[in-house]
C-alpha cells in the first residue's frame, strides 16, 4: 500500500543547503505521483496516467479525484499535493467520479457502469482516508436499458449509467446530477436525493443538450478538428464529463469534447438560471482550449474555487503513447466576468506560474515570464537505447523520448542551451517504455540530481527534488534563487519504470537580449464554412514562436493558440488555420512573438473578416 507523504510540487533545496525556500509557482501537468495504470494494459504494457480530474474545496483543503487511481490527493496550497490511500476503494478503482463537498461531507460518486450498484461513498474526514458507503443499493435510472442498449434503445429512453457523473448542491439543499459520455445520446440532468442510505430519482431524466458540430467549430472530432479518428476513419465527436457550477445566480453546465486523444480537447459550458434548464449555448465557447505546446488538450474536468476567490478549471491534457487515452492533469487560472462570460487562460500554461495568495483579476497576470531556454538545443546523453536519442528530449513533444541503455543510478542527460542564461525552474517528465508495473510496488519513486555549468567541464550543483520519496512522472523544480548557466545536467538516481526515458527536459528562465518586436500585418480571413479562419501576419526576426490570441470581443482575447516558429515555414509571411469558431459570432485575433528572452507587445487587434 501507499504510505502518506507529502508531494513536494515545485520546492526545492540547493545540493548542501538545509534551507528550503517558500515554494511560489506550478506548472502544467500537474506535479502529482500519476499512478500506474494496471485495469487497462497495452498488450501488458502499463503506464502512468491521469484522467477526469475532479478536484473540490472542502473544508479549506484541496481534494483531487481521477480516473482508475488507488486513492485520491490533498493540498492546503495546490502545490503540494499528498496521496491519501483510503480505507475502502470500490471494487478495484473508480473512473471519471463526481466528487461535491456540502459542508460537512465530502461525496464521491463514480461512473456507475465501471463498479457495481451502491458504490457512493462519503466521508466527513477525507484527510484520514476514512471513507464509509453513502448509498449501498441504487435504483437503475429511471427509462435505463441494459449494456445492449444501442441495438434495444426506443424514442425517449436513457443509456444505462450514469456514466461521468457531476453532482450539485443547490443553494435551497436540493441535490441533481448531470451525465453522459458518448457520441449517440446527449447530457442529461435529474434531481436527486439521499435519504436514510438509499439514492432516490426525484422525477425522470431531462435532456439538456448534444454537441453541434455544425455549427461549433471546437466540437469537430480530431487533430485540428479534421473529423477524422488515428487511423483516418471519419467520426462522430464525443459529449462527456458533465460539471455544473453556479455562480452569480447562474447555472454553468460544462462539458468535454470533442475526444480526448486530440490535441484540441477542450470544455465547454451552456448556461441557465435554472439548475435543469433550459440551458442556452455559451457563443464564446470554447472555456478551456490549448491546441498547441507541450501541454495539449484541457477538457473533461472540474471547476472549483481556491481560498481567495481565485477560480480554477482542470483537464486531461493528452500523451498518448502507451496507449491512445494516456493522459495528463492540467489546472488553468479561471474567470467569471461581470456580464458571465467564463474563460479559463491557456497562455503560457504550460510555462511557470505564479500560485496567488491573495484574489487576482487578470489569470493572465499569473505569467511569471520565465521562457523556455531549451527548445531545440543540442542534448548529449552518456548512453542511448536504439533510435531513442538525446535530441528528443528538447523538441517538446511528450509523444518522443530519450531511453538510456541501462535503467541505472549515474546516467546523464546534459542540455546546451546556447549561451549563458539566468536559470529559474527545471522539468524533468518522464515516459513509460516498455513497463509493467503496479501502483503499490515499493520500488517506485524518482531520485535524480540537476547539475549547472558555464563551460560544460566544471560541474556544480544546481538542484534536486526536496520531501518524502515519491514518483514523480512530471517533476517540476523552482530553483530557490537564479542561477546562471549554460549547460544543465540531469543525473539520474532512480525511476520506478522498467527504462530510464525522458520526453523533455525543460528548462526555464530567461537569456541576455531583447523580446521580440510587435508582430505587423495581421490579417484575419473567415472562411466560407464559418467554423474556419485563416490568420497571416508578418515574420518576426528572432522569434522561436507565436501565440495566436483570439476571442469574441476585441478587449477579450480569452483563446490561445501556440505555435513554434520552426513549423510555420521560411517565409515572410506566416499563416495558421484556426478551426474552433462558433457560427454566427464576431471574432477578432492579435498576435503576439516570443523567445528565450521575453514576450513582445501585442499587435493590434483586427476583427476576422
Amino acid at each position: 500500500m501507499r504510505s502518506f507523504g507529502v508531494l513536494a510540487g515545485c520546492c526545492v533545496a540547493l545540493l548542501g543547503s538545509s534551507a528550503n525556500a517558500e515554494k511560489r509557482t506550478y506548472i502544467n501537468p500537474v506535479d502529482v505521483d500519476y499512478r500506474y495504470n494496471w485495469e487497462q494494459t497495452n498488450n501488458g504494457i502499463s503506464y502512468r496516467t491521469g484522467a477526469d480530474p475532479a478536484i473540490v474545496r472542502h473544508k479549506g483543503a484541496y481534494y483531487l479525484f481521477q480516473t482508475l487511481a488507488d486513492g485520491y490527493w490533498r493540498s492546503t496550497n495546490l502545490i503540494d499535493w499528498t496521496f491519501i490511500t483510503p480505507s475502502r476503494w470500490p471494487f478495484g478503482g473508480i473512473v471519471a467520479p463526481a466528487v461535491a463537498s456540502d459542508g460537512d461531507r465530502l461525496i464521491i460518486w463514480p461512473s456507475m457502469s465501471f463498479t457495481r450498484p451502491g458504490s457512493i461513498l462519503v466521508t466527513t474526514a477525507p484527510e484520514t482516508g476514512k471513507l464509509d458507503f453513502l448509498a449501498r443499493s441504487m435504483p437503475d435510472l429511471p427509462g435505463a436499458v441494459d449494456d445492449k442498449y444501442l441495438e434495444k434503445m426506443k424514442p425517449g429512453e436513457i443509456p444505462p449509467g450514469p456514466w461521468d457523473p457531476g453532482l450539485l448542491k443547490d443553494d435551497d439543499g436540493r441535490w441533481y446530477l448531470y451525465w453522459n459520455s458518448s457520441n449517440v445520446f446527449p447530457i442529461y440532468g435529474i434531481e436527486i436525493a439521499f435519504e436514510d442510505g438509499k439514492l432516490i430519482y426525484k422525477g425522470k431524466p431531462t435532456t439538456l443538450f448534444n454537441l453541434q458540430p455544425e455549427k461549433h467549430g471546437w466540437e469537430r472530432f480530431g487533430q485540428d478538428h479534421n473529423g477524422l479518428l488515428a487511423n483516418g476513419q471519419p467520426t462522430r465527436p464525443y459529449v462527456e464529463g458533465a460539471w455544473v457550477t453556479k455562480h452569480n445566480g447562474k447555472y454553468y453546465l460544462q462539458y468535454g469534447a470533442p475526444g480526448t486523444e486530440f490535441n484540441v480537447y477542450g470544455n465547454g459550458t451552456y448556461v441557465s438560471d435554472k439548475p435543469l434548464g433550459p440551458f442556452t449555448y455559451a457563443e464564446y465557447n470554447p472555456i478551456a482550449y490549448k491546441p498547441g505546446g507541450f501541454v495539449q488538450g484541457a477538457g473533461h474536468g472540474s471547476t472549483f474555487e481556491d481560498n481567495y476567490g481565485n477560480w480554477w478549471n482542470t483537464g486531461t491534457p493528452w500523451i498518448g503513447y502507451n496507449w491512445t487515452f494516456e493522459r495528463r492533469i492540467n489546472m488553468f487560472p479561471t474567470k467569471f466576468e461581470a456580464d458571465g462570460q467564463m474563460w479559463a487562460s491557456s497562455r503560457f500554461q504550460d510555462f511557470p506560474q505564479y500560485m496567488p495568495t491573495t484574489k487576482v483579476n487578470d489569470p493572465n497576470s499569473l505569467f511569471t515570464g520565465w521562457m523556455l531556454l531549451s527548445y531545440r538545443k543540442p542534448a548529449a546523453a552518456s548512453s542511448t537505447l536504439g533510435e531513442f536519442v538525446a535530441e528528443q528530449v528538447t523538441d517538446e513533444n511528450p509523444r518522443t523520448f530519450w531511453v538510456a541503455a541501462a535503467n541505472k543510478a549515474g546516467e546523464t542527460l546534459t542540455v546546451d542551451l546556447g549561451a549563458v542564461d539566468t536559470v529559474r525552474a527545471v522539468q524533468v517528465n518522464y515516459t513509460d517504455y516498455k513497463s509493467g508495473r503496479f501502483a503499490d510496488a515499493p520500488d517506485i519513486y524518482t531520485e535524480f540530481e540537476l547539475q549547472h555549468s558555464v563551460d560544460g567541464r566544471t560541474w556544480q550543483p544546481l538542484a534536486k527534488p526536496d520531501g518524502p520519496r515519491r514518483d514523480r512522472p512530471n517533476a517540476y523544480i523552482e530553483l530557490p534563487q537564479p542561477v546562471r548557466a549554460r549547460f544543465v545536467r540531469y543525473v539520474h538516481g532512480h525511476v520506478g519504470g522498467a527504462n530510464l526515458a525522458i520526453s523533455d527536459l525543460r528548462v526555464f528562465g530567461n537569456a541576455d537580449g531583447r523580446a521580440p518586436s510587435q508582430p505587423s500585418s495581421v490579417v484575419g480571413q473567415r472562411h466560407r464554412d464559418q467554423r474556419d479562419a485563416t490568420i497571416r501576419w508578418a515574420r518576426v526576426p528572432g522569434a522561436v514562436g507565436y501565440n495566436i490570441r483570439f476571442g469574441t470581443r476585441a478587449d477579450r482575447l480569452t483563446h490561445t493558440y501556440q505555435l513554434w516558429a520552426d513549423d510555420l515555414g521560411s517565409g515572410a509571411t506566416l499563416q495558421k488555420d484556426l478551426r474552433s469558431l462558433n457560427v454566427g459570432v464576431p471574432y477578432w485575433v492579435a498576435i503576439e512573438a516570443f523567445n528565450e528572452t521575453g514576450v513582445s507587445k501585442l499587435s493590434r487587434v483586427v476583427r476576422l473578416k
